[in-house]
């Protein structure tokens, strides 16, 4: 049985990239999220083994969504998703407990990759 994820950006193509980059490699896609409100009540709901969070999104960004799943469960795994020139944004996000990132367009290697890794 493959890790479960979570994969939330509040682009439906993204959602739908990385899905197909996961089903692909063996993961089980458990639930999909359009914003940080969502992402935190679909993570305290499912458990995922880990999550796919973008950082800019309606309703709550991503680094609070991270800051609000790492209150529910300290030892959350979740990989941080950013269009390019964000550094400063992904700073905070590796500060606030992210254990990795990847950029947009995403690379199918790279994010199997930072998943692999995060994983253990």
């Amino acid at each position: 049985m493959g890790k479960k994820i979570l994969v939330v950006d509040d682009a439906a193509f993204m959602r739908m990239m990385i899905k197909e980059i996961l089903t692909k490699n063996g993961f089980e896609v458990i639930g999909e999220a359009s914003d940080g409100i969502q992402a935190v009540e679909k993570y305290n709901e499912l458990r995922p083994d880990l999550v796919t969070l973008d950082i800019t999104m309606p309703e709550m960004d991503g680094i609070t969504a991270l800051r609000e799943i790492k209150k529910i469960d300290p030892n959350a795994k979740v990989i941080m998703c950013s269009a390019m020139g964000q550094q400063a944004m992904v700073i905070d996000a590796i500060q606030a407990g992210a254990k990795d990132f990847i950029v947009k367009p995403f690379q199918s290697d790279r994010v199997l990759e930072a998943i692999t890794k995060a994983l253990g």
